[in-house]
């Protein structure tokens, strides 16, 4: 279920930072005036970016070893497709969010339900301590500071 959560989830981030960077008054349809600032296009531009380097990061990560690295990155995804999806319960429950808001909704939540679950699966089959980012063995090693 991770590879292909990872696989999916790096698509549609990277469809949506290409939207961002290359037609940011277009993806903000409904939210964005009809004349924007230049100002806010550099600003939508800019968030972009950002979700371009995190498709990578889950695209190079689908494969990745030792389980830690990807678990982190799990996590991570989690965390964030948690914020957005919860920004977008706020805006719908209020009727503040635009009306697309509701179809990015449903793909959110489902996406932090997955990272979600994936994160669970994880942390089970890493036994105990879980499988999340960890201190590597060196540093337990007496002696040793960081």
């Amino acid at each position: 279920m991770t590879k292909p959560l990872l696989m999916i989830s790096a698509a549609y981030l990277a469809v949506i930072g290409l939207a961002l960077l290359i037609f940011p008054a277009q993806f903000g349809i409904d939210a964005v005036p009809d004349d924007p600032s230049t100002e806010l296009l550099a600003l939508l531009r800019l968030l972009g970016g950002p979700l371009l380097g995190i498709a990578v990061l889950n695209w190079m990560s689908r494969n990745a070893d030792p389980p830690s690295i990807r678990n982190t990155v799990i996590l991570a995804d989690l965390v964030g497709f948690g914020g957005v999806a919860a920004n977008d319960v706020v805006g719908v429950a209020t009727g503040t969010a635009r009306a697309a808001a509701t179809y990015f909704l449903i793909v959110h939540l489902a996406f932090a339900i997955a990272f979600l679950i994936a994160w669970v699966r994880a942390r089970s089959a890493a036994g105990p301590g879980g499988g999340g980012a960890s201190v590597p063995k060196e540093s337990h090693e007496k002696g040793r500071t960081s």
